[in-house]
């Protein structure tokens, strides 16, 4: 399906003010023919004044008015002709009829959310449009730059580990033929292929780094992960997302990771692990750093001379210090004052 755009002359206003004048002379010939005009003359007119008063109001079927960003899909008796995509008042063929499959669909995302009710991803309003102009405004299809907020997914990484990630993702329509022709209703199809491709990402990085897993398929483990490379993934999501699309005449312009978190049931004991890493990393960092002051401070004592020290006396320093360098309280002093034989 190709779309084909109309150059229609926005003529609009000008039909609707003859129509409404031949309105005001039919009037005025109904009056004129069976009242001040009589004979054959007269029961031409008011015939045919009649019939206008009575078939009159089609041209306005064809009257259709567009804002910027706004494009309107029709067909003539079910033959797709065209679409009008630039601003203006048109008028077009009365028996043509705009098409929009999605018009009563409305998902979480700008400019289609109802009133911050909506709580599920895809809400279907049904509610009867009465009035010609609420019709048309639902079957014209907005160009603007939208943006999807599907509901929050559980799914499993790579480890097997329950997360919880939510994506944003920014959208339009550049094909209006094949958003309307090609997919049965081009809104849920792109809801439907966004928690799809997440679902396909999310399962190939772990939630935190991981030695031994491979994200990027070349088979070498490197450093990937949910957390730490959320712009990869994000991007990765994007295009297995456009990939999907493609054939719906929509372009995905960028996807976000909004949420993420680890599923509330194993939340807490991953919170603990993270701690005892934190923790075992802490305390590397001070038996470090208090083996190195060790060190030096019997390098400057050996240096200065100030104190010859066997080897069990540099044993009970070296305990001494380690045991104030590495505690987690303040040490208590304790004077000696004999001799350690």
């Amino acid at each position: 399906m190709k779309e084909i755009v109309l150059q229609n002359k926005k003529n609009g206003m000008a039909v609707l003010l003859v129509t409404v004048v031949l309105y005001l002379l039919a009037v005025a010939g109904c009056v004129g023919g069976g009242m001040l005009l009589p004979g054959a003359f007269g029961v031409v007119l008011l015939v045919v004044s009649i019939l206008w008063l009575s078939l009159g109001w089609i041209p306005l079927l064809g009257l259709k008015v567009l804002r910027p960003q706004e494009a309107l899909v029709l067909t003539l008796f079910g033959k797709y002709i065209g679409t009008l995509k630039s601003e203006g008042f048109y008028f077009v063929n009365p028996f043509c009829s705009s098409v929009n499959p999605a018009a009563k669909t409305k998902l979480s995302q700008s400019g289609d959310v109802d009133g911050g009710s909506a709580k599920n991803s895809v809400i279907f309003n049904t509610a009867a449009v009465s009035a010609t102009g609420a019709e048309l405004a639902n079957r014209k299809i907005s160009l603007k730059i939208m943006t999807l907020n599907n509901s929050r997914q559980k799914i499993n990484d790579c480890l097997g580990n329950p997360v919880e990630i939510g994506i944003a993702v920014m959208w339009r329509v550049v094909d209006t033929a094949k958003a309307v022709f090609c997919v049965d209703n081009f809104k849920e199809y792109l809801s439907l292929q966004c928690d799809s491709a997440l679902r396909n990402i999310v399962r190939i990085y772990p939630y935190d780094i991981a030695p031994g897993v491979d994200t990027t398929g070349d088979g070498v483990a490197d450093e990937g992960s949910l957390r730490g490379s959320s712009e990869i993934v994000a991007a990765r999501i994007r295009d297995e997302i456009q990939q999907k699309v493609a054939e719906a005449g929509l372009e995905i312009i960028e996807a976000r990771i909004t949420y993420l978190a680890y599923a509330p049931e194993i939340a807490a004991v991953m919170l603990q692990r993270q701690q005892a890493s934190a923790i075992i990393d802490a305390r590397k960092m001070i038996v470090d750093g208090a083996v190195g002051m060790v060190e030096m401070a019997l390098e400057r004592l050996g240096e200065n001379q100030v104190v010859e020290l066997d080897e069990e006396r540099k044993a009970a320093m070296v305990s001494n210090l380690l045991v104030v360098l590495c505690g987690n309280h303040d040490t208590q002093p304790i004077v000696n004052s004999g001799s350690l034989y």
